[in-house]
């Protein structure tokens, strides 16, 4: 017995029957009570618990990720959100009273209501984790959903689709695969909301795609996060967490730091801290990087996209501190670190998403903060200064989608904070409670006593 794979005309009709089914079942969706959307949300984290072998598995097949990350932001953060949505649901869905102003014998409420059909795009640098989050938010938030998984990591979307199906009926979620033909499908569709996290070049495309039918977007993106280092940090500390930054994920994360500013007097220490850092964290006594320690880049493309940047910097003056060594048979790129670095390289101008770090020296912090000032608003800025002067005037005189001061990701780790980008790097936020809200409408009702 022979199969047909199915046309792109199969595909298109399957898609417009899910998304009918889901429009005819929003209703019910948004009246379900707490009990019924935690049981959703138990069977979805039953699922993940039950394919972690898999998804560790199909993550490494697809990244070459250290498995102890795939453990931790494929399983164990993803089982852990759902955990939280089931523990907190009852309180976030109680509305909000509040105290008419119209006339104080009057109530007046607002109530948290699903958003109706949404969309969710997950990107490739954390194919699972950074698409069941935004699910198991919008199940709470009594929505049905649609998911689409990136087709550069084909093997995680495989062992995906396994677990939605197995934890959902495809009139509350269903997932489809394939390349970016079924996106644009998708994004054809009149959806109530679209969650896409990405790079901002395609959130454009998502939001021209949302405007045609005035879909509200939650648009996850990026930028280049700066770091200023004052001269009264410890530079040790700073030289450590920057190491294992870049080495997180290879670099390939939204929020990683993308280039330092640093005093002069600083600079020799910072990168002897940071070379002393990369040997001891990914190197043995031989001195071959231990590769099972650092994700591969995605694809080719993206390898000859970063080595084209750091070769343009080189060529244009700047100085390779430490690494600098490309292995193009494998997509490996040793940690790396260039000073004398200029904003006419092309390094200071595109988000570099990989682990290779730029360092600009500066005088005073009037400098730093009007380089910044000057660009993108960036999904993450990092301080390090004892001095909460210091601190408060990098606040005062920047944007950023968030902060953290002296560390690193702390501000996306805590689930208690909003997060999301500002314009070029994103809009709206998530997580936790906020995860509940980017989902709901919050609908104002006054009642006349």
């Amino acid at each position: 017995m022979t199969t047909t794979a199915p046309t792109a005309a199969d595909l298109a009709d399957d898609i417009r029957r899910v998304f009918a089914l889901q429009q005819a079942h929003q209703w019910e969706a948004k009246a379900s009570s707490a009990e019924v959307r935690k049981a959703k949300l138990a069977r979805l984290k039953a699922a993940v618990e039950a394919h972690a072998d898999a998804i560790i598995a199909a993550v490494l097949e697809d990244t070459r990720k250290p498995v102890g990350e795939i453990r931790v932001t494929e399983v164990l953060n993803v089982t852990g959100n759902i955990q939280r949505n089931i523990d907190n649901l009852d309180a976030w869905m109680a509305p909000t009273e509040v105290t008419p102003s119209l006339n104080p014998a009057d109530r007046a409420q607002i109530i948290y209501e699903a958003r109706g059909v949404c969309l969710v795009l997950g990107p490739w640098n954390f194919p699972l984790g950074l698409a069941l989050g935004p699910v198991a938010a919008a199940i709470a938030a009594g929505n049905t959903c649609i998911v689409k998984l990136t087709d550069l990591c084909p093997a995680t979307a495989r062992v995906t689709a396994t677990i939605i199906r197995e934890a959902f009926d495809e009139k509350d979620v269903a997932l489809f695969e394939g390349d970016v033909s079924v996106a644009t499908a998708l994004l054809d569709l009149p959806f109530s909301h679209i969650f896409f996290t990405g790079s901002p070049r395609v959130g454009k495309i998502v939001m021209a795609a949302a405007a045609k039918h005035l879909t509200t977007v939650t648009l996850e993106l990026g930028g280049k996060s700066p770091v200023i280092v004052d001269d009264g940090a410890d530079i040790g500390k700073v030289a450590a967490q920057l190491a294992a930054a870049k080495q997180f994920n290879g670099g390939q994360a939204c929020i990683s730091p993308d280039y330092v500013f640093v005093k002069e007097a600083q600079k020799a220490a910072l990168v002897e801290g940071f070379a002393a850092s990369v040997r001891a964290n990914l190197y043995g006594d031989d001195g071959q990087l231990k590769k099972d320690g650092i994700a591969q880049v995605v694809n080719q493309a993206n390898f000859d996209r970063v080595k084209g940047m750091f070769d343009d910097a080189v060529t244009k003056g700047a100085t390779v501190a430490v690494g600098g060594t490309f292995e193009a048979e494998d997509l490996t790129i040793h940690p790396t670190m260039l000073t004398d670095v200029t904003p006419q390289m092309t390094i200071l101008q595109d988000e570099i998403f990989a682990p290779v770090i730029p360092v600009m020296t500066y005088e005073s912090l009037d400098q730093a903060i009007g380089y910044i000032e000057a660009r993108d608003k960036p999904l993450a800025l990092y301080i390090y200064s004892p001095d909460e002067t210091v601190v408060e005037t990098v606040l005062a005189r920047t944007s950023s989608g968030g902060v953290t001061v002296n560390g690193v990701f702390s501000h996306y780790l805590e689930n208690n904070l909003p997060f999301g980008g500002v314009n070029t790097s994103g809009m709206g936020s998530y997580h936790g409670y906020f995860g509940f809200k980017c989902f709901s409408h919050e609908r104002a009702v006054y009642r006349h006593q």
